[in-house]
């Protein structure tokens, strides 16, 4: 019997998704396929492969000193808090909402089919808030583990960035999160030890004494605000600066 880590790899690697009435099966475009209903295109594009699709196919095929920003929608909010950080060698991945096992799913699509020289990994507070439904520490970990080694294969640097703190979570009020982020965030160091990558942590720029988000950092908790990504920033460009140096892994 497999696993239950094992059982949820091999669902997002086979594709499977929630089905909903929009299906149409084998299509020329599964992208132009896709309901105009906001929910209904989440289901049907369940991992958000149509997203940065074009986005994806106007990029010129070099892989140069090109850098891939993945992650969610603490990702996705950087580029226009910081739109001078991302350029043709600094991409922006990010996906609101989206769980590692969504990001799994896209990241052959948005990271290894765009060459890049580094890829900078942040995830798992979508994951802790229940988004794709429940889960284990282990699950996640298991997910971003599977990210470094296709990452490794493909001769990919790896950047794993820690959980940004938060004590909670407005959509899922319930949860308080806290103790699980510094418990990713102490696996996340210590694998990123064991496995010679380098580990960005944003946690002393932007947490409180609590664990959580500072206030003046962000006006839901979780998200940064422009003064969190300017802290950012920093810790990003040496994170990227020591993926890229010849003695890297």
């Amino acid at each position: 019997m497999l696993k239950p880590e094992a059982t949820l790899l091999a669902v997002v690697l086979l594709g499977a998704g929630p089905a909903c009435a929009g299906e149409v099966g084998v299509v020329e475009d599964p992208c132009a396929a896709l309901s105009p209903v906001k929910e209904e295109r989440r289901q049907q594009d369940y991992f958000g492969i149509c997203r940065y699709r074009d986005d994806n196919a106007k990029l010129e095929a070099r892989q140069g000193s090109r850098v891939v920003f993945f992650g969610d929608s603490i990702t996705e909010l950087w580029r226009a808090a910081d739109p001078e950080l991302f350029s043709k060698e600094a991409l922006n991945r990010g996906i609101s909402g989206q769980t590692t096992a969504q990001m799994l799913g896209r990241f052959r699509h948005d990271v290894v089919e765009l060459r890049p020289r580094v890829v900078h990994i942040m995830a798992g507070t979508n994951d802790l808030a229940g988004n794709t439904g429940p889960t284990t520490l282990a699950w996640i970990q298991a997910n971003i583990r599977t990210m470094v080694d296709i990452s490794r294969a493909h001769g990919i640097a790896v950047v794993l960035a820690a959980v940004p703190p938060a004590a909670r979570f407005n959509w899922r009020p319930e949860i308080r999160p806290a103790s699980q982020i510094q418990a990713m965030n102490a696996w996340l160091r210590d694998y990123a030890a064991s496995e010679k990558l380098v580990f960005a942590d944003y946690g002393g720029v932007l947490a409180d004494a609590a664990g959580g988000m500072r206030a003046e950092l962000s006006a839901d908790g979780v998200h940064p605000n422009a003064e969190a990504y300017k802290r950012m920033r920093p810790i990003a460009e040496k994170a990227v600066r020591e993926a890229l140096s010849p003695g890297s892994p």
